[in-house]
């Protein structure tokens, strides 16, 4: 899945928590030994319980008004009859299948890469250990989300299948579980916020038994993430940002509540349409977008350009942007995986930190003398 390349906002609570038991038969206790445990994630819930854990999905696509609820059930640990209409998954996993992209850092860096078996549309990912091991025969190709290829996961028989949605209908999905097979829900994509999107990696962590290792990541991405907010209020100045380029003769570009509006907030940018509501998108006329944005400083993300030239073969009228011809246009499309696929949209909701500091880099590259730019070029 191509994420969208803005969202977000910041929150920071985390606290230090046991992991994963897999030696006892113990009872369930009456009260969880961690209760919602997620925080900056505003869809994700999880409460672990000797033996296993309770973990629920809210609003995994936008008006989304059906909570989800499954249970992960550690070895030889008793499930109270309340709770067993819920799908259980016993945990920890030991082959999975995942449909987004936004899926394979968390496995990643939780170090369970290798439980991967199958995935759809191979391209998109850009992780080298993951394709080591496409390459090795050992991840399946399961055609593209629209369309899984269901024959090929029932071959597998993977412990779980992590899917998303859109919207309330997924006839794959439902025909995976018709045929036996255990499938979970994932709503990173939805968050709203850097940190938000980053929590999800609990969701794997819950699912290998390791929750203390994303723990410690997460803990690790909010704080470097928090300091580097912190630095950003010591610029001398708030350039001004445009963003976005056209499409189908409409420009779009993020809304001011948007996951890419808060990066540059946060990172001391003064995004012109900071004030206006909504997360998602905003699409504007082009003679809209000249008239605000004709001498902003910066121009963050246009489209998938890689190149100033690139721009101006499209659309000539670019080329009236101050920020354009001071050449301060800076795109990540010019960073891919050994396939094609755009790595910022595999990593970036997995790594908030990265992103604030390229957008520190580029608001104020006197705070960050010798940082280099993660997934941003500046275009030529």
């Amino acid at each position: 899945m191509k994420i969208l390349p803005f969202r977000l906002l910041v929150f920071l609570l985390f606290v230090s928590l046991a992991g994963c038991k897999s030696d006892h038969d113990n009872g369930p206790l009456a009260v969880p030994v961690v209760q919602d445990e997620a925080g900056a994630a505003q869809g994700l819930a999880i409460y672990r319980y000797e033996g296993y854990s309770i973990v629920k999905i809210t609003n995994p696509w936008p008006n989304a008004t059906k909570d989800y609820v499954y249970i992960l059930q550690q070895k030889g640990a008793k499930i109270p009859d309340s709770l067993k209409q819920n799908t259980i998954i016993n945990v920890p996993l030991r082959s999975i299948v995942v449909t987004s992209t936004t899926h394979i850092p968390s496995l990643e860096m939780l170090g369970v890469s290798n439980t991967l078996v199958g995935f759809p549309t191979l391209d998109y990912i850009s992780s080298e250990k993951v394709r080591g091991r496409i390459g090795a025969g050992k991840v399946r190709e399961l055609g593209s989300n629209q369309n899984l290829n269901t024959e090929i996961i029932i071959d597998l028989q993977p412990d779980l299948i992590v899917g998303f949605g859109i919207d309330n209908n997924n006839p794959a999905l439902d025909n995976l579980q018709k045929n036996g097979l255990k499938v979970m829900l994932n709503g990173d994509w939805n968050e709203q916020t850097p940190l938000g999107k980053a929590e999800w990696i609990k969701f794997f962590g819950a699912l290998y038994c390791v929750e203390d290792k994303a723990d410690k990541i997460f803990s690790d991405i909010a704080e470097d993430y928090g300091k580097n907010q912190i630095a950003a209020q010591n610029g001398t100045h708030k350039p001004t940002v445009m963003a976005g380029a056209i499409y189908e003769n409409q420009w779009y570009l993020p809304h001011g509540n948007s996951w890419g509006s808060i990066f540059i907030e946060d990172a001391g940018g003064d995004y012109l349409w900071r004030n206006s509501h909504g997360t998602g998108s905003l699409s504007l006329p082009f003679e809209a977008v000249l008239e605000k944005a004709k001498d902003a400083d910066i121009w963050i993300g246009p489209a998938q350009y890689t190149s100033l030239a690139e721009m101006t073969a499209d659309n000539p009228h670019y080329s009236q942007f101050k920020a354009f011809r001071d050449k301060k246009v800076f795109s990540f499309s010019n960073k891919k995986g050994a396939k094609g696929g755009i790595i910022f949209y595999e990593l970036a909701p997995n790594r908030p930190d990265l992103v604030l500091k390229d957008m520190l880099k580029i608001l104020h590259p006197e705070l960050l003398p010798d940082y280099e730019l993660y997934f941003f070029e500046q275009l030529k």
